[in-house]
C-alpha cells in the first residue's frame, strides 16, 4: 500500500532504512526523531529500535508495487548516505528505483560528499550517471552548511536539487550551477526557530537570477502548516522540468557484483586514506 504524504513538494514517502545521527544545527529538532518515538511507543516493529541506523530488506521493493506514477521523497525518517549504511544495500534500492522508472525519486541527505561517492560506483557499475528521473538533494540551513553545494555538485547524476529547510540563518550569496530545484522552508515544532523572511527572499531572489525553479514550503511554527506558505502575496510551487530517461532499464542488476565492486572501492579507500596509528 502506497504511504501518501502531507509534504507539500512530494506525493509518497519510501524508507528503506529508518534512524539517523544529528551532525549540524538542522538536526536539533528533528522531527523525524520525534515521530520515531511516537510509532516505537505504538508497538511498530520497524521502529523497535528507536532512532538507530536500521536497513529494512522487506521494504525495497515497495515502490514497484505502486502502479501509479508519484513522486516519492526517499528516507523521510532517515537519510540513506548515513555513515553507517553498506552501499550494497544501496544499490539494491537504486536498483528498485530502475525498475520502477514511472516514479520520480526525491533523495535528501546531509551527507552529500558520500553520496557522491556512491554514484561513483554506480557509474562504474552500470556505465551511466544516475537517471533524471532520480532527484539527487541536499539540506543546508545557513551559510555555514552552503558547502554542501560543492560536494552535490560532484554527484554523478542528472538532476540536482537542494533542501533550504530548516532555514535557521541566511545562507548569504549561493552559486547554484548544476543545480535544477530548490525548497525553502522554515522550522516546525514544539522548539521551532523562526524564520526571517528577508532569508527567504534572499534564496528566491537568487533563484531568479540562475534560473532556478523554487518551491516554498512553509513558514513553520508550531504545526507546519501554522504560517501557510505565502511569501509577498504570491505562492512558489515550482519544479524541475524532467523529460524522463533511464537506459538502464534493460540492465541485469547482479547483486554479487555490485557487492565486490563496493568491497573493491572500500579497500581502494583504505589504501589513500590508511588509518593514522595511536603510537
Amino acid at each position: 500500500m502506497a504511504i501518501g504524504s502531507e509534504i507539500e513538494w512530494t506525493e509518497a514517502t519510501w524508507n528503506p532504512t529508518s534512524g539517523c545521527t544529528k551532525i549540524s544545527p538542522g538536526c536539533k529538532n528533528c522531527y523525524a526523531e520525534t515521530l520515531t518515538k511516537r510509532l516505537k511507543a505504538m508497538g511498530q516493529q520497524k521502529y523497535k529500535k528507536g532512532f538507530q541506523y536500521v536497513e529494512h530488506p522487506s521494504d525495497i521493493n515497495l515502490p514497484l508495487t505502486w502502479k501509479k506514477p508519484k513522486k516519492i521523497f526517499v528516507n523521510s525518517m532517515s537519510d540513506l548516505f548515513h555513515e553507517n549504511s553498506i552501499f550494497e544495500f544501496t544499490g539494491k534500492c537504486f536498483a528498485t528505483m530502475i525498475q520502477a522508472d514511472r516514479h520520480d525519486y526525491q533523495i535528501l541527505t546531509k551527507r552529500p560528499k558520500r553520496m557522491a561517492e556512491f554514484s561513483e560506483i554506480f557509474f562504474e557499475y552500470f556505465g551511466h550517471k544516475i537517471p533524471n528521473f532520480m532527484w539527487m538533494g541536499t539540506s543546508i540551513e545557513n551559510k555555514q552548511y552552503a558547502s554542501r553545494i560543492k560536494d552535490l555538485r560532484k554527484v554523478k547524476c542528472h538532476t540536482r536539487f537542494i533542501s533550504f529547510e530548516p532555514l535557521i540563518g541566511s545562507v548569504g550569496k549561493v552559486n547554484l550551477k548544476g543545480i535544477d530545484w530548490a525548497i525553502i522552508g522554515g522550522e516546525s515544532g514544539h522548539h521551532y526557530r523562526e524564520v526571517k523572511k528577508e532569508w527567504i527572499e534572499e534564496i528566491i531572489d537568487q533563484c531568479k537570477e540562475q534560473e532556478v525553479p523554487v518551491f516554498f514550503k512553509q513558514w513553520g511554527g508550531f504545526r507546519p502548516k501554522s504560517g501557510g506558505r505565502t511569501i509577498n502575496r504570491r505562492k512558489y510551487s515550482e519544479y524541475p522540468e524532467i523529460n524522463k530517461r533511464n537506459s538502464l532499464k534493460n540492465i541485469n542488476f547482479d547483486e554479487n557484483a555490485f557487492a565486490e565492486m563496493c568491497l573493491k572501492h572500500e579497500v581502494q579507500k583504505r589504501k589513500q586514506n590508511p588509518p593514522i596509528s595511536s603510537k
